[in-house]
């Protein structure tokens, strides 16, 4: 398994991968230097993920290889399915999944997803709108999606 440190916006990062895909990807408030060299398996990665918060990146295409169980990996499939600037309740993926009454295993599986913003659980709001949990903490999941949603902001003129 390879790894790599990155800077983001919302901090440092740790990416691993191997041959197989993407297996992580985590921001923490570790205070660590950013790694000097990148792996091959993680350039790609790191390369979108550095596009992704310029903003010139709506859709990653790497191969994933999260690590999960099955019921996991089909929330986190389903994620996937959440187009950039868009968002999600825990009810409506229930009810795509197949179970309206699996809200609290899809809430479950989605806050154990190891691919933040690669596999954007960012973007599973609240069925009432509100900005419900976030692996990576209330304020990095709104950075995000104002990020792929800028609130409009109004003229003074």
């Amino acid at each position: 398994m390879k790894k790599a440190r990155i800077k983001t916006p919302l901090g440092l990062a740790e990416l691993r991968g191997d041959a197989n895909g993407i297996s992580s990807f985590v921001i923490s408030d570790k205070d660590e230097l950013a790694s000097s060299e990148i792996p091959s398996e993680l350039k790609s990665a790191a390369e979108q993920i550095d596009q992704y918060f310029r903003g010139d990146l709506k859709e990653f295409k790497l191969e994933l290889n999260p690590q999960g169980t099955d019921f996991q990996k089909r929330v986190w499939q389903e994620l996937l399915n959440i187009p950039y600037g868009q968002t999600n309740s825990y009810m409506e993926l229930s009810k795509k999944l197949g179970d309206p009454k699996a809200i609290r295993a899809v809430a479950s599986a989605n806050g154990k997803n190891p691919l933040w913003i690669i596999i954007p659980c960012h973007r599973v709001i609240g069925s009432d709108g509100s900005l419900t949990g976030y692996a990576g903490g209330l304020h990095r999941k709104k950075w995000l999606l104002d990020l792929e949603n800028p609130p409009s902001q109004q003229s003074l003129f």
